[in-house]
């Protein structure tokens, strides 16, 4: 597994040899008198930029552009004898000649059989062709499809997994040895999650312990390095003043369900901050003009549960007491995460929780976002969690109103 450091600001430029480094120095020392730029020899810029390549490797098998202009930024920043003269940013050669060396670079470990660079591909094309192109990992994930650790293979991990197993049956579970287990596993969790493409109801069987709430925020950062319920209910607690003001100065716009909602939560009189945290959260595919049906569920506790999560691919299942009067505002009773029709995670008891274990589900079971609430999630992912820059024109639009 590669490091799980985020990615840094700025991007430490790793020592090169002996010899490049003397040059550089020297070059660095004539730059600051004279101003004169380095004219680097082919051998010397491809030892620069292999060095650096292994460095971004061990943060990162497939960097975002901007991760990639961190770096021939830091690297003229070090060396400004490196500057490259003329227009531009001093370093724009660098920054392409940095990402041809990373498509390289990943060739040259596909061909030694990195498993992360070779599962990234996919067969497609036709007329007899072989056509193939890069899987790459687009969620800000870190460790998308490590190598197993050294000495371990897919049997000696599957006796582990065995023995995870093994402890989830136990009454009293050891849940140290749960939590260590399941990050000597990892690898062979997600290579089995990322080549075979398993049902949910068959990673519940082989997995159980992925779908306990400490281990999908564990599971969570070991593929992203962000800690999910902290990022998650920091960032809300940020932007729903925001939000809720966007909401209630467009609510006609979004007919007659956002109405409701801020009615709702105008009526309610206890537990008001949580309430407030829940309408945003209800309120955010409205104003993102998706359907919230395709995310949020309500259900009464006394409904027969397969008919509960019955056609839910994905969503939070809001349980409801039976027993209120029909004047009274509903009240939850708890929450469910559903997907593939199977309740995986029950008696949540709060929406922000279980909207964020859904999100850290998606990521640890390789799901794409539905299309009907892709939105929604692209907010969470980009807006909230801020794993990523690059957001569709919808999603901007928000995070642009949000930051005035």
């Amino acid at each position: 597994m590669r490091s799980t450091l985020q990615w840094p600001s700025p991007f430490p430029i790793p020592t090169f040899s002996y010899d490049v480094e003397l040059r550089l120095r020297k070059a660095n020392e004539v730059y600051e008198q004279t101003n004169k730029t380095l004219s680097v020899p082919r051998e010397m810029k491809s030892h620069i930029l292999e060095k650096i390549a292994e460095a971004i490797f061990a943060l990162k098998a497939y960097p975002h552009p901007e991760e990639i202009e961190t770096v021939a930024s830091a690297l003229v920043l070090k060396h400004p004898c490196l500057t490259e003269p003329g227009t531009g940013k001093g370093f724009d050669g660098w920054n392409m000649s940095l990402k041809y060396k990373l498509g390289n670079y990943r060739s040259k470990l596909r061909s030694a059989g990195c498993h992360e660079v070779s599962i990234n591909r996919k067969r497609g094309g036709g007329d007899g062709e072989d056509k193939r192109t890069l899987k790459k990992a687009k969620r800000g994930e870190v460790n998308y499809l490590p190598d197993h650790p050294s000495g371990q293979s897919d049997d000696t991990l599957e006796e582990e997994r065995l023995i995870l197993v093994e402890e989830l049956k136990k009454r009293t579970k050891n849940e140290n040895l749960v939590s260590q287990k399941m990050s000597v596993t990892f690898s062979l969790r997600r290579k089995e999650i990322v080549e075979v493409v398993p049902m949910v109801s068959e990673v519940l069987e082989r997995w159980p312990a992925l779908f306990l709430p400490n281990e999908i925020g564990n599971e969570f950062k070991r593929i992203t390095n962000v800690d999910l319920l902290d990022t998650f209910r920091s960032s809300l607690h940020q932007h729903t003043p925001q939000l809720l003001k966007l909401y209630r100065a467009r609510q006609g716009a979004f007919g007659k369900e956002m109405e409701d909602l801020l009615n709702k939560l105008d009526q309610q009189t206890s537990n008001i901050v949580n309430q407030i945290k829940q309408t945003v959260l209800e309120g955010l595919p409205l104003f993102l003009r998706e359907d919230p049906s395709a995310l949020f569920r309500k259900c009464l506790d006394t409904s027969p549960p397969d008919r509960q999560t019955r056609g839910m691919k994905m969503g939070i299942l809001a349980v409801i007491e039976d027993d209120v009067a029909p004047s009274a505002l509903p009240t939850f009773t708890n929450f469910t995460v559903v997907l593939e029709e199977a309740a995986v995670l029950k008696d949540i008891s709060d929406l922000l929780s279980a909207v964020a274990y859904l999100f850290g589900l998606i990521y640890a079971l390789d799901f794409e976002y539905p299309k009907e609430i892709r939105y929604s999630f692209e907010v969470i992912e980009k807006v909230f969690m801020e794993m990523g820059t690059h957001c569709s024109a919808r999603v901007q639009s928000l995070k642009t109103k949000l930051m005035l």
